[in-house]
């Protein structure tokens, strides 16, 4: 087991009815912000509960945040936070807004004149950033439990991350009763998305990380009997809440804790969704089965104790056992009708050099031991096609 230090400030309050307690997190005195996407919380009754719940306050609002948030709408949110002095911001919606609005209170509060700066140092020179808060309605990235964000900027097609101790939300609110009126592509992303993230956190090497190793394997397990009935009764309460709370722990650093990481899926989906805009939860559920593939030397062992704790796949050789539990993951991506194939999404092999070219110019080397590197990209896109 690797060493580690773990910290997680937010506090979470999980459960039916509970956007009310906004009245007690939010400061009385706030002129609030509430940061939303397309607007479907204005239909669906969570920003009547929002509106409620902030009683007095003064309220301002900016909507129209993307999926895959853009560098480009952010700063003018900056702005109208500046215009409005505006002293608490609180996210409604999924993870492109909350990470947009991670973004937004660093960049509130930045010194640095080029707001870019964050993201291509990873929020290194994050000193400070406003408080704000989450009311979750869209489980799968776990941005409402920890400190990251990734945005993209349209002008150059570029989507990066940033991570920072000062951007954890201060609280976040889980009702899954949030959840309920959303469509079936967006529970499907939702589910991938959660699923990579465990998998990013797991499928390494092994080094005796037994807690971590069966926390992750528990949150897959939930997925893959849970999936099945949220599609077919989509108004099942303890469902919604079980995938809800296994989005949540899938990224809020826990099953992090003594692990190896991996993140060379989510770097290459990255750049699917930058150069071609794909809804993220499908570029990972595309990438990882390559990634399995073509870097089966290095994840072998654990792949294979996954496929055997996981799917049950206890019999043939090694190889053969590698290659049905990639097979078991890509089933289970088939049995939420996601894409699991380039060509699933309009994409042939032309899309791929554009990748390639943008991994070595940058020189990364990712994976879990660096070994990554823009050759191996193209071998697990073409695997893809």
């Amino acid at each position: 087991m690797k060493n580690f230090m773990f910290y997680n400030p937010t506090q979470i309050v999980f459960g039916k009815d509970t956007i009310k307690k906004l009245d007690k997190l939010v400061p009385q005195e706030s002129r609030v912000l509430i940061t939303y996407g397309g607007g479907s919380i204005k239909r669906n009754g969570v920003y009547d509960q929002v509106i409620q719940a902030l009683g007095n306050r003064k309220v301002f609002e900016f909507g129209s945040i993307e999926p895959n948030p853009h560098y480009e709408t952010c700063l003018k949110c900056v702005d109208f936070i500046k215009e409005n002095n505006i002293d608490f911001v609180l996210a409604v919606g999924g993870g492109s807004v909350i990470d947009a609005t991670k973004f937004i209170v660093a960049a509130s509060l930045y010194e640095g004149e080029d707001k870019w700066e964050i993201l291509l140092t990873g929020g290194n020179k994050i000193t400070k950033a406003m408080p704000f808060g989450t009311v979750l309605t869209l489980p799968a990235t776990a941005s409402e439990m920890n400190n990251g964000a990734v945005i993209t900027k349209k002008e150059t097609l570029e989507k990066l991350a940033f991570h920072s101790e000062h951007c954890f939300p201060k609280f976040s609110i889980l009702d899954p009763q949030t959840t309920f009126t959303l469509p079936e592509r967006q529970i499907a992303n939702g589910i991938a998305d959660t699923f990579v993230h465990v998998m990013e956190q797991y499928l390494t090497y092994p080094v005796r990380n037994q807690i971590s190793d069966r926390f992750a394997e528990s949150i897959i397990i939930t997925l893959i009997e849970e999936a099945p009935k949220v599609f077919k009764d989509p108004m099942d309460y303890e469902v919604r809440a079980n995938l809800m709370w296994a989005a949540t722990m899938g990224l809020n650093g826990w099953i992090a804790c003594g692990a190896v990481q991996d993140w060379a899926t989510h770097m290459i989906g990255h750049e699917l969704t930058a150069f071609h805009d794909i809804d993220h939860g499908t570029t990972l559920s595309i990438v990882l089965p390559g990634v399995m593939r073509v870097m089966k030397d290095e994840k072998g062992e654990k792949i294979i104790q996954f496929g055997e704790r996981v799917f049950g796949i206890k019999e043939g050789s090694k190889e053969e056992r590698i290659e049905k539990t990639i097979k078991a993951t890509e089933e289970f991506f088939e049995s939420i009708c996601i894409p699991t194939r380039l060509s699933h999404v309009g994409l042939n092999e032309n899309c791929i050099e554009p990748i390639v070219q943008r991994m070595k110019e940058r020189n990364w080397s990712l994976g879990e031991n660096g070994t990554i590197n823009y050759e191996k990209v193209r071998l697990i896109l073409l695997d893809r096609l």
